[in-house]
């Protein structure tokens, strides 16, 4: 027979990409997931396809890997037949109507003249990344090859033996292929939701936005391999990290971490600059970026936001915080809480553990503490945590601190003795991710650990061997809290008052110490913006006491960061007896709203207007007013405008956007204002684009 010659072929990148889930990653290159078939269509010149004639064959092989080097803790938790090596070995498969169970396989679908259809398939345990596709032609023993192109293959939540099956569509949907959502910021008891646009699937790099995470890290990931990206995320290990990390409020080199609004732009200058650092991050965009990188490969994963979170450094369980008798904080201690700290879940087999850890695994990407050398925490299964299993792989001990350790506040009296107040009960409060589906809070504190004061709890305490707080946590009959009036505004005054019960039949003279400061997430405190010490405050049997203090915007606006948190430490010093009990909390300042107005029916492919405003709450004006608008489906990437005049008092900023929305479906339109004194505010309008008319 003559010899058959391949003409044109087509990789149907548009029709698999409806298939598997893909198309809005663009149609300039093949992108499936693995386990599912996909079809191609070969053309050949001069005569058709002839079975029993003409062998067909393929080879399928990774590319090249660019890393240098993979780094040590890349290897941890790998499935044994994974390794890092510069390229996989090659899978080669025939075209037959038998294909054999667990490797990959090519059936001819559908014959016609000259063209022949072909679906191939990947086993569900396939190396994901970057593949080679070339077609092997074999006739009366003359041979030819041909280079067909590449494809990209991704991990599949909807295969029943991938390692990242998922059952609930619902959930697939939400954790891989939505592309917007809230990180939760703010203080438990004042839980900001903040739009990001994660934007996995935007179409701009293989695949994706993450275009350089698919081309600067190994292409081969496994699973849980997948969860060391982690410290691919951070730059503290003098690596080519997408972030580098900073906490002091001096950002003038750089971005503001809070002034982000989503993972595509951080991802497109880490590209665009050679994989350098893009300055900065702090824990919600570290986890943001991971979260985006882990469902642009098919991981299903989702962003938590932990209130209240230990940074237990030498694994105690015990956070240790040293106060004056003036409320001065004594940074002689590592330890620290957090206001609120965040990391990414993904849900996966466990292979490598014994039965009963697959599902949700708490992967942390900020640079906190070392672990095998490197700046990463996980992949830890969060049942694992919840049990108290401390002892299994990866980081349990240090997650299980973040959310169980006890707080002791040491007063350190003038002469150098110590007075402590226990608290059991502050840590891993309003564990919290977005709910599936719905633009709501989903409380996941349950999964992490039992209710307090329960026996489940004691159980998993002696096997974590954390011992329950044999120490009173308040002087006996004596109860402190410190509680807000109203909402705190930016820009405004408010009052915060110490509340104190008195529940025993004697009267007692304490004094009172109060004092408010400006702070940071991260634990941190600035000037003191309040203070109120009461030296002999005369508590009546069975009566409760309010103490009021006055919080004025003229001492806490100069020195307010971005965070917008000012923190209140009262101290009651008990003179009989030289008890002392510490209350602390966390007051959140608001930001005025963003207003979105949007003009026009929402209709795919045409032109939109969005009228964008925003009062200025303060008493002076804001220079150098600037807003940043995005939102996948909806705008050409950023939209950045800067205001030309000031915002005076009171008066308002504002402009009008003009965008065409490419995508039909839901999408968030999303919006980052900054200025010389409010800075990182954010707002959103949820946006129904009609597709447009056949």
């Amino acid at each position: 027979s003559a010899d058959l010659v391949l003409e044109t072929w087509d990789l149907q990148c548009e029709r698999n990409g409806r298939e598997h889930r893909t198309a809005e990653m663009g149609c300039q290159q093949l992108v499936v997931r693995r386990g599912q078939p996909f079809a191609i269509t070969l053309r050949f010149s001069g005569r058709g396809y002839e079975e029993g004639v003409d062998k067909l064959s393929f080879n399928v092989e990774t590319g090249e890997c660019p890393l240098p080097h993979a780094r040590p803790a890349l290897q941890r938790g790998l499935h044994p037949s994974t390794h890092l090596t510069a390229c996989s070995p090659p899978s080669h498969f025939a075209v037959t109507d038998f294909p054999e169970e667990g490797g990959w396989s090519a059936v001819v679908q559908q014959q016609d003249g000259d063209s022949v259809s072909i679906s191939l398939c990947s086993p569900p345990s396939a190396r994901v990344g970057r593949y080679n596709l070339t077609l092997e032609i074999c006739t009366d023993s003359q041979g030819s090859s041909y280079h067909l192109g590449h494809f990209v293959l991704l991990f599949n939540a909807w295969h029943p033996e991938d390692a990242v099956f998922l059952r609930d569509e619902d959930e697939r949907r939400e954790y891989v292929l939505s592309q917007q959502g809230f990180i939760y910021q703010g203080t438990c008891d004042y839980i900001t939701p903040t739009p990001w646009n994660f934007g996995q699937v935007s179409g701009t790099g293989p695949p994706g936005p993450p275009a350089g995470a698919a081309t600067c890290m190994p292409p081969n990931v496994h699973p849980k391999r997948s969860q060391r990206l982690g410290e691919e995320v951070n730059c503290n290990d003098e690596d080519r990290g997408v972030l580098a990390g900073r906490w002091d409020n001096c950002y003038e080199d750089g971005t503001s971490p809070m002034a982000w609004i989503g993972s595509v732009d951080i991802l497109r200058r880490w590209q665009k600059f050679g994989c350098q650092p893009v300055k900065y991050g702090q824990c919600w965009v570290f986890a943001a970026v991971a979260c985006t990188v882990l469902r642009c490969l098919g991981v299903p994963s989702r962003v938590v936001t932990n209130y209240n979170s230990a940074h237990d450094t030498n694994g105690n369980l015990v956070i240790d915080r040293y106060l004056s008798e003036g409320g001065d904080e004594d940074r002689r201690s590592r330890d620290m809480i957090w206001n609120f700290h965040c990391w990414v879940e993904s849900w996966m087999a466990r292979p490598d553990l014994a039965p009963g850890y697959d599902g949700w695994q708490a992967l942390d990407p900020t640079p906190q503490e070392k672990s095998e050398g490197v700046f990463c925490c996980g992949p830890a299964p969060v049942t694992a945590i919840r049990e108290g299993d401390l002892q299994l792989k990866y980081d349990i001990p240090f997650i299980f601190a973040e959310v169980n350790a006890d707080v002791v506040y040491w007063v350190v009296k003038p002469d150098g003795s110590q007075r402590k107040s226990t608290h059991s009960s502050v840590v891993g409060k309003n564990i919290s991710t977005k709910s599936v589906g719905k633009d709501r809070r989903e409380d996941i504190t349950h999964t992490y650990k039992y209710p307090e004061g329960s026996e489940k709890e004691r159980e998993v305490f002696a096997k974590a061997e954390h011992e329950m707080s044999s120490v009173r946590e308040e002087e006996e009959g004596l109860h402190l809290k410190i509680k807000l009036s109203e909402g705190a505004n930016n820009g405004c005054d408010f009052d915060v008052f110490a509340v104190i019960d008195n529940a025993s039949d004697t009267e007692r003279v304490c004094r009172l110490m109060l004092c408010a400061r400006t702070a940071s997430y991260s634990g941190g405190v600035g000037p003191q913006c309040g203070m109120k010490d009461l030296l002999n405050l005369t508590l009546a049997p069975r009566a409760e006491e309010r103490v009021p203090l006055r919080v004025l915007y003229e001492k806490y606006g100069q020195s307010l960061t971005q965070d917008n948190l000012i923190k209140v430490v009262a101290l009651l010093t008990e003179y009989q007896t030289g008890g002392v009990i510490v209350a602390v909390r966390d007051i959140y300042v608001q930001n005025p709203e963003i207003r979105i107005r949007v003009l026009g029916e929402p209709m795919q492919e045409r032109k939109l207007v969005a009228e964008i405003s925003l009062v200025n709450p303060l008493a002076a004006p804001l220079n150098n007013c600037v807003f940043v608008v995005e939102g996948s489906g909806l705008t050409d990437g950023q939209q950045i405008k800067e205001l030309e005049e000031p915002v005076e008092p009171q008066a308002e900023a504002r402009f009008r956007l003009d965008f065409v929305p490419r995508q039909a479906g839901l999408h968030k339109l999303m919006v980052d204002f900054e200025s010389d004194r409010l800075a990182g505010v954010k707002g959103y309008r949820n946006i129904i684009i009609a597709p447009r008319p056949e």
